[in-house]
């Protein structure tokens, strides 16, 4: 995948288009990510017990990974991309409009 927990996405496409948030949770094997703030959902939930109360519930839900980028904080918009090997043997990543390592 290209983006990782922790980092910082746009979204570009759906309901939520637009909208930046910190990638919460990264599912590789089903190609999807949780954003805060992104795709809210509303869950009803049964009373129980003092413990846990009940109401209503807004929680993020998956969003497929390909309707985000990268959000490059140099750029101020959503980016593209890539790897490369430094000069170290190191592989990370870097972002391909100004060419920041984006992995330190």
């Amino acid at each position: 995948m290209h983006v990782k927990n922790g980092d910082k996405v746009v979204v570009i496409s759906g309901k939520d288009i637009g909208k930046t948030g910190k990638v919460l949770k990264s599912i590789p094997k089903e190609n999807k990510v949780v954003v805060e703030g992104v795709n809210m959902l509303t869950k009803h939930k049964k009373n129980m017990g003092p413990t846990s109360p009940g109401g209503i519930v807004n929680y993020e839900g998956p969003i497929n990974a390909s309707k985000v980028m990268y959000y490059c904080e140099n750029d101020k918009k959503g980016v593209r991309t890539g790897s490369t090997i430094l000069k170290d043997g190191s592989k990370k990543r870097v972002c391909k409009k100004c060419g920041e390592v984006l992995d330190k």
